[in-house]
């Protein structure tokens, strides 16, 4: 685990100074705002699955960040860019306090927002075939995992958490087992409680600090299905929320404490990032001053 002296370090680099630092271990590309981002994610799967030429494509696809989707179906619908040759499989999908899948159109039903918003506003004779559509649920980990194991994933799209999870690989908080980074390097697909972290963060940037109504359970590709495609693409345009976690996946060494530093063992992978979310409050300050810290 890194120490507060060199998270300090990470955060007070300059945002300026990212794109060019000696230091950084993941390949990085910055947006001006939510909107760019979003046409660079959009632009970037339109563009993979126009390079297939009718092969078969196989992706990994988040729910979220929500900027990608207008533009991704504009995309899709302006050029006839057909995805019936493409399969995709859902990262992650909340479940409640005994392990089951919420109710459809529930907030955090990431299947029912998805349909809504992903495949929705897709022309339907462009549109990815039902059965090359693959959501997680409790009752079907073995067959997902069989399905992805069965062909290269060729793309894996998706943001970070507050303690840089992937998915909803999270850092391990459970105080009688760590989970080294072997075991998180192969962590496959399963069904997990959801870290309080995860939960106090997801509160407050949807619910106005209500950890009542966020799911306490998911289930999740693991690193493994993730890290396994041949090219990764993580984006951002959440801001504080993600700043400190961004930082430490540019300049820490690999962490188990910030699952997407593994990102830096991949021979194409890269995190993609609004300004805002790149510019961390430190090195606003570099006045500030921390007791044991060097500034």
């Amino acid at each position: 685990m890194a120490s507060r002296q060199e998270v300090y370090n990470w955060c007070r680099v300059p945002v300026g100074e990212l794109l060019t630092h000696p230091g950084r271990r993941v390949p990085l590309a910055l947006a001006q705002d939510s909107a760019q981002m979003g046409d660079m994610m959009a632009k970037e799967l339109c563009d993979a699955i126009v390079a297939a030429k009718g092969a078969p494509f196989r992706c990994i696809i988040p729910c979220g960040p929500k900027c990608w989707y207008a533009p991704f179906a504009a995309m899709i619908n302006q050029k006839r860019v057909s995805m019936r040759n493409v399969t995709v499989f859902h990262m992650d999908e909340c479940l409640d306090w005994q392990g089951r899948e919420l109710p459809a159109g529930d907030p955090h039903n990431f299947k029912s927002f998805m349909l809504e918003f992903f495949y929705g506003p897709i022309d339907p004779a462009l549109n990815v075939p039902e059965e090359q559509r693959y959501f997680l649920n409790e009752k079907n980990i073995d067959a997902v995992r069989a399905a992805i194991d069965a062909a290269p994933i060729d793309l894996c799209l998706g943001g970070w958490g507050q303690d840089g999870h992937i998915a909803y690989n999270q850092a391990r908080r459970q105080p009688y087992y760590n989970v080294g980074l072997d075991e998180l390097r192969q962590a496959t697909i399963r069904i997990q409680e959801n870290n309080q972290d995860t939960i106090m963060a997801l509160a407050q940037r949807n619910f106005g600090g209500g950890y009542q109504f966020v799911p306490p359970m998911s289930v999740t590709l693991g690193l493994r299905e993730c890290l396994g495609a041949k090219r990764i693409r993580l984006y951002s345009d959440t801001g504080s929320w993600k700043q400190t976690a961004l930082r430490a996946a540019l300049f820490s060494p690999t962490d188990p404490e910030y699952p997407m530093t593994l990102l830096q063992e991949h021979p194409d992978a890269m995190v993609i990032a609004t300004v805002e979310t790149a510019t961390h409050p430190v090195s606003l300050h570099p006045e500030w001053q921390f007791p044991g810290i060097e500034s």
